[in-house]
């Protein structure tokens, strides 16, 4: 029977829930050919490869905010548009046409099964460092609240995100269990502030060996809800 003394799950969106890197990619291409036509000169001096970099520099010019990447990628959109004398308002409406189809993603085939059986059983929230909306994808109305990095102030591993997620459920930390793809920001992030934490590992990656195993691996949801309908009450770890 699952264990009664967790109450809260939550999840990690990118790579864990779905492909992360085929719809940001489709999304940069979408928003780069807009401001082709909209801002040619802009488009013809950067491609998608000197804008991430001049993204990531204005993460580092300015780290009270790095952890908010929406913010960012409209700071610096708004910087080169200036900087080729095009309207900084023109940042709203390409960063609206990139939200768009940066929520254009395809769940994993598992996701939505597995969680409209979790809803029925535990509070559902989703935790993450990106911009993508659940309720603007396919999985609308399965979480109960999703929170992102720059809701909380912070960047997973920063124990921010967990503790709101917490403090929105009315949660101890030994009543969330904690699912997500990376080792460091989700694992060890959600180990740190007290949750069980489980490694979906749909990649086939290796587990760091400076980091003590999770308390589950799985390669999908499918496998998570049998272990929680098969093992027996765990101590959180």
């Amino acid at each position: 029977m699952p264990d009664s003394s967790f109450r809260l799950i939550t999840l990690d969106l990118d790579d864990t829930v779905w492909p992360c890197v085929p719809v940001i990619q489709a999304a940069e291409e979408v928003f780069h050919d807009w401001l082709h036509r909209h801002a040619p000169r802009l488009a013809e001096a950067h491609d998608l490869t000197s804008m991430r970099r001049h993204r990531r520099e204005l993460m580092d010019a300015m780290p009270e905010i790095a952890h908010d990447l929406g913010q960012i990628r409209r700071r610096s959109l708004a910087m080169l548009l200036e900087s080729f004398d095009y309207a900084v308002g023109l940042a709203e409406e390409a960063l609206a046409l990139f939200d768009e189809h940066r929520n254009r993603v395809e769940p994993f085939e598992d996701v939505a099964p597995v969680l409209r059986t979790l809803s029925e059983r535990y509070r559902l929230v989703s935790l993450t460092n990106g911009t993508a909306n659940p309720e603007a994808t396919p999985l609308r109305g399965l979480f109960e609240r999703s929170i992102t990095a720059a809701d909380a102030g912070a960047a997973k591993p920063h124990p921010a995100l967990f503790i709101r997620a917490l403090e929105h459920a009315g949660c101890a930390p030994s009543q969330c269990l904690h699912l997500g793809d990376d080792p460091w920001m989700d694992v060890e992030g959600a180990r740190a502030v007290g949750m069980t934490a489980v490694w979906v590992n749909r990649y086939g990656r290796n587990w760091p060996d400076e980091l003590a195993p999770p308390a589950l691996t799985v390669t999908t949801l499918h496998q998570f809800l049998n272990w929680l309908d098969t093992e027996p009450q765990r101590d959180p770890r």
